[in-house]
C-alpha cells in the first residue's frame, strides 16, 4: 500500500474551556493509505492530555509506514489490526484509531459498501448528538443554547467543574431555560470529590439533567461506582472507561461509559467492549475529541450501537476541512457512499492557513474533552 501523511491545524471557532484546559487548535494529522487506485483515509489528533503531541504521531507512524508499505492485501492488514498482531499492537490508541480507520475506508471502496455495512447494518445510520457548551458566563451559554435549539438540537452537553460550582449551576439553569425543550447532560470532567459530587448532583437532577460525565476525579473506579450507586441521575464513567479493561471492571456498577475512538483503540475495539457489557446494565456512550468530520465519521457509523452520542468535533471547528457526516442540525449520519463516505471539503481560504507538517514538533495548546 502507498502511505501519504498529511498535518493540518484545527482551529475552533471559539475556544473550548473545560475544568482542566482550555482548547483553542490542535493539529491533525491525516494517514492515506492507496492501493489499486483508491485511498482510505483515517485522522489523529493531537493531544497533550493524552500523550500525543504532534511529534510522536509522526513518530508512531514512521515505524509503521514500512510494514504498512510491504502490505499488499488491505483486508488481511484490517483483520492482523483488529486481532492485536503486530505490528499493529504496540501503537498509541489514538493512532491505532487512525490507521483503523484508514483501512476501513479503503476495505469499504474496494468492496463498495460504506462501513456501517461492513460493520453489520444495513441500513443508514441516522441519530441525534449532543452538543457541547463548555464553561461560559451564564448569560452566553444561554445565548448559545437558544440558537442550538433553533438549530434543531435536541441534546445539550453542558461543561460544570468551575471554582465556584454555584456557578455552574447557574448556567446550567440558564441552558434550560433558554433551550427548555433539550434534554441535558453535564460534564465536570472529574472536578469534584466523591462528597462534593454527592451534595451537588441532587441540584443539577432538580433542572433536568439527566446524566453526569465522570464526575469525580480519575484513577479511582471504586469511588465512582459508589457515587453512581446514590446519584440521583445516572453516571456516565469518561476518564475512568479508557479501554476494555476498564469499562470490564465498571460494568453493572455505573449507569454508562463514554468510549473514544481516540482512547480505546478504534472501531473493533468499541465491539469488543459493547459485547463484554451486554446485559450488564452499564450502557455506552459514544465521544469524541475535537476532530473533523474524517476523525468523527468512524463513530456515526456505530452510533446505533449507543444510548448517548456526543459526536460534535467536528462542529466546534472553525473550518472543517472533510464533509459528509452533518450534524449542524443535531442529527449525524452515515453518507451513502463507500467507506467512511466523507468528502474533502473546499477550503474558504487556503493561503491564510498553511500547511503545519513543515513544522511536526510545534507546541499545541490542546486540552481533552
Amino acid at each position: 500500500m502507498r502511505v501519504d501523511l498529511r498535518t493540518v491545524r484545527l482551529r475552533l471557532a471559539t475556544p473550548l474551556r473545560i475544568s482542566r484546559s482550555v482548547t483553542t487548535e490542535r493539529d491533525a494529522v491525516r494517514l492515506a493509505l492507496g492501493h489499486g487506485g483508491l485511498t482510505g483515509h483515517g485522522e489523529v489528533v493531537s493531544s497533550l492530555h493524552l500523550g500525543l503531541p504532534t511529534r510522536r504521531i509522526h513518530h508512531e507512524l514512521a515505524l509503521l509506514r514500512p510494514a504498512l508499505e510491504r502490505h499488499q492485501d488491505p483486508e488481511q492488514a484490517l483483520a492482523e489490526l483488529c486481532s492485536g498482531a503486530a505490528p499493529f499492537a504496540p501503537l498509541p490508541a489514538g493512532v491505532l484509531a487512525a490507521v483503523e480507520a484508514a483501512l476501513l475506508d479503503l476495505v469499504g471502496k474496494r468492496a463498495g459498501e460504506p462501513v456501517h455495512r461492513l460493520l453489520g447494518r444495513a441500513d443508514p445510520v441516522a441519530a441525534v448528538t449532543a452538543r457541547t457548551i463548555g464553561i461560559e458566563p451564564p448569560a452566553r451559554a444561554a445565548v448559545q443554547a437558544a440558537r442550538l435549539a433553533d438549530a434543531g438540537f435536541t441534546v445539550i452537553k453542558i461543561k460544570a467543574g468551575s471554582a465556584d460550582p454555584g456557578l455552574d449551576l447557574v448556567r446550567v439553569r440558564a441552558v434550560h431555560e433558554a433551550a427548555p425543550g433539550a434534554r441535558l447532560l453535564l460534564d465536570p470532567n472529574g472536578a469534584w470529590t466523591p462528597a462534593e459530587a454527592l451534595r451537588l448532583l441532587p441540584g443539577f437532577a432538580a433542572t433536568g439533567v439527566e446524566a453526569v460525565e465522570q464526575p469525580i476525579a480519575p484513577g479511582d473506579p471504586d469511588a465512582l461506582a459508589a457515587v453512581a450507586e446514590r446519584s440521583p441521575i445516572p453516571v456516565i464513567a469518561d476518564e475512568d472507561a479508557v479501554d476494555h479493561e476498564d469499562a470490564c471492571r465498571l460494568a453493572g456498577r455505573v449507569h454508562g461509559v463514554n468510549l473514544k475512538l481516540a482512547k480505546c483503540g478504534g472501531v473493533h475495539q468499541v465491539l469488543r467492549i459493547a459485547e463484554a457489557l451486554r446485559g450488564s446494565g452499564t450502557e455506552l456512550m459514544l465521544g469524541c475529541l475535537v476532530a473533523s468530520s474524517l476523525g468523527i465519521a468512524p463513530a456515526v457509523h456505530l452510533a446505533d450501537r449507543a444510548r448517548w452520542l456526543d459526536l460534535d468535533g467536528h462542529l466546534l471547528l472553525a473550518h472543517d476541512p472533510w464533509q459528509g457526516i452533518g450534524g449542524a442540525d443535531g442529527t449525524v449520519r452515515t453518507p451513502d457512499r463507500a467507506g467512511l463516505g466523507v468528502l474533502p471539503a473546499p477550503d474558504p481560504d487556503p493561503a491564510s492557513d498553511p500547511d503545519p507538517a513543515s513544522d511536526p514538533a510545534r507546541p499545541v495548546p490542546c486540552g481533552a474533552r
